[in-house]
């Protein structure tokens, strides 16, 4: 690896004028889609001309960009992939660093609500990942869970970083776990808000399942069956996918609508789907998917050792149900297991129930050291 490509760049946000009145024509000029009143057939057109109409009129991005470039951020290549992240240090020189990693449809706007209360006590890193934002595009195929667990390792090293904590949710999730494998020596715990292991087959696998995982899988095999689709979709052809988005930002807020919880505030919404907008990566982010799938196929991410460093789980109440029974097949080291209390709910606690998830983050790791 050269000097040059090692560089670590600082990294403003700066969207020209020229693209913010671009999108104000695109949005002026959007054809709604027809519905049948009453029947749920997906994103309905009531929330999709709400979140336009409030992108038009009332959502502020300049305000966001500020917010962004409150922010120390910076840029660097790893495996010929620009990473932009955010890199904010504590007042504690002896502050444990943790790396915290997103998932789809979201971006690095997950984490801004916790970077105060944890910077109190940790050096934070929080990248975007390869394809998402300032990350993106991804410009040749392979970014997946594996080796952007491997681009993280580097991330860390080169900051000079030898001993961090991990910390996700949804795709981050699944990546923070993977950072763990590939740098054991060097990732004293992970924490994450979802625990993606699923049955293997085995039929003795259930028999001793409680009945309250019951349930849990029950409500796993409703949403794979009734909301499962942007998945296939993503995994199987996302390009397809990409030419609406990428072209119509009312097709990109409705489809990215569809994992954000209803009762998100809807500038939470406008902000992530701002990034993928601006940044040009509506599409590339999808790849993930189709990466992931193809390596999973290619048994590049089955038949492998459990993790071994200390694990924790906070889940959202109505978020993904993690079965314990699943876990700890893949994950020696679970020391951890709760539902946030309430009114910690959904998939992005992060933003909705902030102490909640920060206080859990820092209790895990406190009682590592």
């Amino acid at each position: 690896m050269t000097a040059i490509s090692a560089e670590i760049r600082p990294f403003r946000v700066e969207i020209p004028q020229a693209e913010l009145d671009d999108l104000q024509t695109r949005l002026a000029l959007t054809r709604f889609a027809d519905e049948i009143p009453g029947v749920d057939q997906g994103v309905g057109v009531e929330r999709v001309r709400r979140l336009v109409t409030r992108w038009r009129a009332g959502f502020d991005w300049r305000a966001q960009e500020a917010r962004l470039n409150a922010f120390p951020q910076f840029t660097t290549e790893i495996d010929g992939q620009r990473i932009h992240f955010l890199h904010v240090r504590s007042d504690n020189p002896d502050a444990l660093p943790l790396i915290l990693t997103h998932g789809w449809p979201g971006s690095i706007a997950e984490y801004l609500d916790a970077v105060e209360p944890l910077s109190r006590h940790y050096r934070l890193v929080i990248p975007s990942l390869p394809g998402f934002g300032f990350s993106g595009p991804t410009t040749e195929t392979g970014w997946d869970n594996v080796r952007i667990a491997r681009a993280w390792a580097e991330l860390m090293a080169r900051l000079g970083y030898d001993r961090y904590g991990a910390v996700g949710n949804d795709a981050g999730s699944m990546i923070s776990p993977e950072l763990a494998r590939v740098a054991p020596d060097h990732v004293v715990g992970v924490h994450v808000t979802q625990i993606f292991s699923f049955p293997s087959g085995d039929p003795a696998e259930f028999a001793g399942l409680s009945e309250e995982d019951q349930q849990g899988l029950a409500v796993l095999d409703w949403f794979w069956k009734e909301k499962g689709a942007f998945n296939v979709l993503h995994s199987q052809q996302p390009q397809t996918l990409a030419h609406a988005i990428a072209d119509s930002p009312a097709g990109l807020v409705g489809w990215l609508a569809q994992l954000f919880d209803e009762d998100l505030d809807d500038d939470f919404v406008l902000l992530n789907a701002a990034i993928h907008w601006f940044t040009g990566t509506a599409g590339s982010a999808l790849r993930l998917y189709w990466e992931n799938a193809r390596a999973q196929q290619g048994g590049e991410q089955t038949g492998k050792e459990p993790t071994t460093v200390p694990m924790a789980l906070a889940m959202g109440e109505g978020d993904f149900k993690s079965i314990r029974a699943f876990a700890e097949r893949d994950h020696a080291g679970i020391v951890s297991w709760k539902t946030l209390p309430a009114p910690a709910h959904g998939h992005y606690t992060a933003h909705t129930a902030t102490d909640a998830l920060t206080s859990d983050v820092h209790a895990f790791f406190a009682g590592l050291s």
